[in-house]
């Protein structure tokens, strides 16, 4: 069995000086710790950390608030007429000392991350205008490089260029466990049935829409965490990270 922990690992390096910003860019299935991952890498190479699935998750929680998803369907044309006016930005919140999601100028954080929204945020992210927009910002909150970014196609999509792509995965059982532990810790009413079930469902829809899937990219490493600790990730995520910008961290 596998164990996972969202604490940092160990520092493992010092100042890395001058030295040129790369992006890295991780996708992989829902629940792999790509989150964990990216913002470990974030904190320790000192660069900026996006999460694309809060964006995504931020424009469902939208649409649910305003009336644009009713028994299970996306009023889209609606959605359409509004998504210009959508507003979603990252801020670092002092409470907790990480990035926040903001919508509207309103800090969505914690809201975004409930299982009603992701359960509705499949019905948006498949929408070619809604994913044109998102990655576009995407992009240019990335230019100049200092980024990570995670995501079901940043490698592929969003930064086909990075300098270093990651891809993700893990057994449905790991990923449900973990997940449920995490929504369980936040208090959330919620079975592990319907965990592994949203899951399932976000995989399914993930892999096979129209509007760029999930897929590994051929130039991307593959990691499966399903028996590694955060801390293991980290060490041999860090190891292609360093390869890449040239230089050997010091303790």
């Amino acid at each position: 069995m596998s164990t996972w922990s969202h604490d940092r690992p160990p520092y493992l390096g010092g100042s890395i000086g001058h030295v040129k910003r790369i992006t890295i860019a991780i996708d992989g299935y829902s629940s792999c710790g790509k989150s964990t991952l990216a913002k470990q890498l974030a904190h320790h190479l000192h660069y900026t950390y996006i999460d694309s699935g809060a964006m995504y998750r931020a424009v469902a929680l939208y649409a649910m608030e305003n009336g644009l998803i009713t028994d299970d369907a996306l009023d889209r044309p609606n959605l359409l007429r509004v998504l210009p006016n959508i507003h979603i930005a990252f801020k670092h919140d002092d409470a907790t000392q990480r990035s926040a999601t903001m919508l509207d100028g309103r800090n969505v954080e914690h809201r975004i991350r409930e299982m009603d929204v992701s359960n509705n945020v499949t019905l948006v992210s498949p929408v070619p205008e809604v994913r044109a927009k998102l990655v576009q910002l995407q992009q240019e909150m990335g230019e100049g490089g200092g980024v990570v970014m995670d995501g079901r196609d940043i490698g592929t999509v969003v930064f086909p260029n990075a300098e270093v792509k990651f891809f993700m995965t893990a057994s449905t059982e790991v990923r449900a466990q973990r997940r449920y532990l995490e929504l369980k810790g936040r208090g959330a009413e919620v079975t592990l049935q319907e965990v592994m079930a949203n899951l399932e469902r976000r995989d399914l829809d993930d892999t096979t829409r129209e509007a760029d899937p999930l897929i590994e990219a051929p130039d991307a490493f593959v990691i499966d965490n399903s028996h590694l600790t955060s801390a293991e990730q980290f060490d041999l995520a860090l190891g292609h990270v360093v390869k890449a910008i040239g230089v050997v961290t010091e303790a």
